[in-house]
């Protein structure tokens, strides 16, 4: 590998070439592959190809800034660089938005909340609360032998962490990992995904230029590579893994932890479901079911896929939500107008538009869309109706823009059905607020959203049951993750401390 001075990193506007972040210095590979801009298909920029021998440097600097330097017990250190990260992050704030907007396919509105914004804002988040929250627990004195005990518990940071992201909302996914991580006094190798390494990287830039975080306590990877993955996963020297992508790979990367007891965190697929009753405001259940149904393609975990409806009213809403689907404007994402951009790349596209495909062959009736729009990776609004509850397209992520109708007979049926799912992630419900209450806490989500409500955001822990994961991200549960606790005792005279 070679490295460079840290003082000619490029800026988060430039999408030219980008460096991996190792032990405080800004390193080049021998190798590189393209990322694409995918509202195009054009080459946008270039990201560094690492390697296992990068991936095991990275962890060396991780395990050594932990164990060796102040990192892990310096509180005033860790809100400090907390605080010029996030300074650092809104003086470059549109910078980093344009890179999403190109590399990640988001619209601007996007980048105002969960793509730029709200990550941001996650790192103020934990500066703040990192001032507050009780590293030390007092337990008080017990009798026992004769003897009074005083006990209290410290908490401290779990290691070095692995931190592995998805492509589809990358700020998001790095910074709801790193800034906990940081907090907690962890050392961390910050993966990039492989189809949106360029935004990921100008974080590590970002890092290694305007703040005082030590060396090696943040690592940036970027490579297309699944072997550096697995090294991270592996490798003995790393305590935790936080991951989050599809389930199947959470499988095997809780398989592969497990061979040195690591901590898992997974934050990982979902088939959710939304229910509207039949005593729902309709036009406003069908807006919310149409419209978040395509916020970024449907490129969104936590989206909302499956939409039940009673079967008294089934035809009714689904010419509503047609409608609204026919007033989805896609296409350039950089155009503020739009609303919709593209899938992140023909692979993704393809596999969509073959799990509509199977959908329809399987008794599905394509309402409106399934159609591949060129040039770029667009795929138009796609309703199904006639959708068996057990089928491919109903049980499958399809991280694409595709609403499945599902039709119920009484509340009872409309539990069921959304709890027939090895997914567990998130929900939604329109009706009678304290009928949709009640039914809302018999669905088995990590996360719910009654009547238009929004859970999101960096105070509110957000993960979920079954197959969708294990841990939460974010809220105070967020900081938890990262830490271990260690409990004390010494005869009632002696005092922690």
């Amino acid at each position: 590998m070679r490295s460079q001075d840290t003082a000619g990193a490029v800026t988060a506007g430039q999408t030219a070439e980008r460096r991996l972040l190792i032990d405080g210095k800004l390193v080049e590979a021998e190798n590189t592959y393209a990322s694409l801009n995918p509202a195009t298909g054009v080459v946008l920029g270039h990201a560094p190809e690492a390697d296992v021998t990068h991936a095991a440097a990275a962890v060396e600097a991780a395990r050594r800034a932990f164990d060796d330097s102040g990192w892990a017990t310096d509180v005033a250190l860790r809100i400090r660089c907390l605080d010029q990260l996030h300074k650092a992050l809104v003086e470059n704030r549109d910078e980093f938005a344009e890179l999403t907007i190109a590399e990640v396919g988001a619209t601007p509105a996007l980048t105002q909340g969960a793509q730029l914004d709200q990550p941001i804002a996650i790192v103020r988040y934990y500066a703040d609360l990192l001032e507050d929250y009780p590293m030390t627990e007092d337990l008080g004195n017990i009798e026992s032998r004769g003897m009074l005990h005083h006990r209290w518990v410290e908490k401290e940071g779990a290691g070095v962490v692995a931190a592995i992201i998805a492509y589809n909302y990358p700020n998001q996914l790095a910074l709801a990992k790193l800034a906990p991580a940081l907090a907690a006094g962890c050392t961390v190798v910050l993966k990039a995904a492989p189809d949106t390494p360029l935004v990921t990287l100008a974080l590590g830039e970002l890092i290694a230029n305007h703040t005082d975080i030590p060396p090696g306590v943040v690592n940036v990877l970027s490579s297309s590579d699944p072997q550096v993955g697995a090294a991270l996963t592996t490798d003995p020297r790393v305590d935790m893994v936080t991951f989050t992508g599809s389930t199947p790979t959470g499988r095997a990367i809780m398989a592969a932890a497990s061979g040195t007891l690591k901590r898992v965190f997974l934050e990982l697929g979902g088939k959710s479901a939304a229910i509207i009753l039949d005593d729902a405001d309709f036009n406003m259940a069908a807006v919310f079911a149409s419209f978040s149904m395509v916020t970024h393609a449907g490129q969104g975990c936590a989206l909302t896929s499956r939409l039940l409806v009673p079967n008294t009213h089934h035809d009714e809403i689904v010419e509503l939500i047609k409608t609204n689907f026919s007033h989805v404007r896609y296409g350039d994402p950089t155009d503020p107008k739009t609303y919709m951009g593209p899938l992140i790349s023909a692979k993704q596209r393809d596999k969509v538009d073959a799990m509509v495909q199977r959908a329809v062959a399987d008794g599905a009736t394509l309402v409106t869309g399934g159609q591949k729009v060129d040039p770029g990776f667009f795929y138009t609004p796609t309703l199904l109706t006639g959708v068996d509850p057990d089928s491919e397209i109903a049980q499958e992520e399809v991280f694409g823009p595709v609403l499945t109708v599902i039709g119920y007979d009484d509340d009872d049926d409309a539990v069921r059905i959304a709890n027939n799912s090895i997914y567990g992630l998130s929900g939604a419900i329109f009706g009678g607020q304290d009928r949709a209450v009640a039914l809302a806490r018999r669905i088995r989500t990590g996360t719910f959203s009654i009547n238009g409500g929004n859970y999101f955001s960096p105070d509110a822990p957000f993960g979920g049951f079954k197959q969708s994961g294990i841990g939460r991200e974010m809220g105070v549960a967020g900081l938890e993750e990262f830490l271990e606790s260690k409990t004390f005792a010494t005869p009632a005279a002696g005092q922690p401390g």
